[in-house]
């Protein structure tokens, strides 16, 4: 994409942090493997937070986990301009989900440094503590952590091992007991934006490198556990049977048939993780847990979606001789984007002439959170082929230039003194 205007940030930093940051946690030749709270994780937080400082930043990881990094304003008391996204990553990701919100949020702030303009307000450069969720199976931790969006019983949740949420807090230094005096205030943060990878095909299905997004659809999680008999797999007949996986495979396999109905709705569903009990081949399975990921911007569809889950898990228990049980992990409903800071990120693209396509976004963000305190607007950056939370995910280092490009020019717009007429 060519643009007749010279660029403000310096792309070679940016490419190089980007690639710096993936080799914390790398696996295979491109892939990352940083989950929430472990000490890769902290690693990338700790080489992060360098930057930051270099670059005039003042830091601290408050009590959620989260790395800040403040620039201060020409008013203190003005709400906060805050700008981020994550560097946690899924246990089979890639090096640009999250990243090139943190790496160009500080690229273009430290533009504005050494251009030599200082912010009317306070600006926070953010990267949120454990956006994805793959650990604790509950994401965007430390953005509702600070929007004080808790639910009870999250410090207890295990992971995979049985570490709880506190015990890795509190390992890596975070302390629960702070959480209270970590929280912002409300109206103490005026504006969140946030830079991010598509992680889908329409971008790139246009030739667009850069779009404006406009929402983000509502996600709802939930965890649903079916309860059998166990028995030799050799000697209980079928017919006696009370396989509990029989069962949830009945259920995951018409699950996915119901969100496929309507192919011209945007409505997705997943069943992406899955554990059994025993566990064992030649044993009837007792028990299986699995996991529900439905999203759309439909709240009535979604809603009626979720009531046909319930009908059915109904139904299938009763055939195979079950028991069930559903836990909401999330129910978030779609949120939009603030239409005056659209109008801005339109402006700064213009002032580029780069074309700017619209488009919601389906997966959940940081900004998801940050949109029940204040105006918030993101930007994306075209994925190669749509893939994402796989390590073969990718962004150019041209359409990664281009949107924090923007990103910058958005930020200079919303922070400097009005214009005298």
């Amino acid at each position: 994409m060519q643009t007749t205007t010279d660029p403000s940030i310096n792309q070679l930093r940016l490419v190089q942090h980007i690639e710096e940051l993936a080799q914390i946690g790398r696996i295979a030749d491109t892939g990352v493997c940083r989950l929430a709270l472990t000490p890769e994780d902290m690693e990338g937080v700790k080489r992060v937070r360098a930057w930051m400082e270099r670059a005039g930043l003042s830091t601290r990881i408050d009590a959620f986990g989260n790395l800040i990094g403040r620039l201060e304003g020409m008013d203190s008391t003005l709400p906060i301009l805050m700008i981020g996204s994550h560097i946690d990553s899924q246990p089979y990701g890639g090096r640009y989900d999250g990243a090139i919100g943190v790496l160009g949020a500080l690229e273009a702030v430290q533009s504005l440094i050494e251009q030599g303009i200082q912010p009317l307000m306070p600006i926070e450069v953010i990267a949120f503590c454990d956006e994805e969720g793959s650990r604790f199976n509950k994401g965007l931790f430390g953005s509702r952590g600070i929007t004080n969006q808790l639910e009870e019983g999250e410090l207890e949740r295990q992971d995979k091992n049985g570490v709880t949420r506190r015990e890795a807090l509190e390992a890596c230094g975070c302390s629960p007991a702070d959480f209270a005096a970590a929280a912002y205030s409300p109206g103490s943060i005026g504006h969140y934006l946030e830079l991010h990878i598509e992680q889908g095909p329409v971008l790139e299905a246009i030739n667009a490198p850069v779009g404006l997004v406009t929402g983000i659809s509502g996600p709802l999680w939930l965890t649903v556990t079916m309860k059998g008999m166990a028995g030799h797999a050799g000697s209980v007949p079928m017919v006696m049977r009370h396989d509990a996986l029989a069962g949830s495979a009945k259920v995951i396999a018409a699950f996915d048939d119901m969100v496929r109905e309507d192919p011209d709705a945007p409505t997705v569903g997943t069943v992406g993780s899955l554990r059994v009990f025993p566990d064992s081949r030649n044993i009837i399975p007792e028990e299986v847990s699995f996991t529900v990921d439905l999203r759309d911007m439909d709240m009535k569809r979604r809603n009626w979606l979720q009531a046909q889950l319930m009908t059915l898990l109904d139904e299938v228990s009763s055939r195979y001789g079950l028991t069930y049980s559903v836990t909401e992990d999330t129910n978030s409903e779609p949120r939009y984007c603030a239409e005056s800071i659209m109008s801005v990120i339109r402006s700064a693209a213009e002032e580029i002439q780069l074309p700017l396509p619209e488009l919601m976004s389906g997966p959940f963000h940081d900004a998801l959170a940050l949109s029940y305190v204040c105006d918030y607007g993101m930007i994306f950056v075209r994925s190669k082929d749509g893939i994402s939370h796989h390590p073969s995910e990718y962004s150019s280092p041209e359409d990664t230039a281009l949107g924090t490009e923007v990103l910058f020019r958005t930020i200079r717009s919303m922070c400097i003194l009005p214009k005298e007429a």
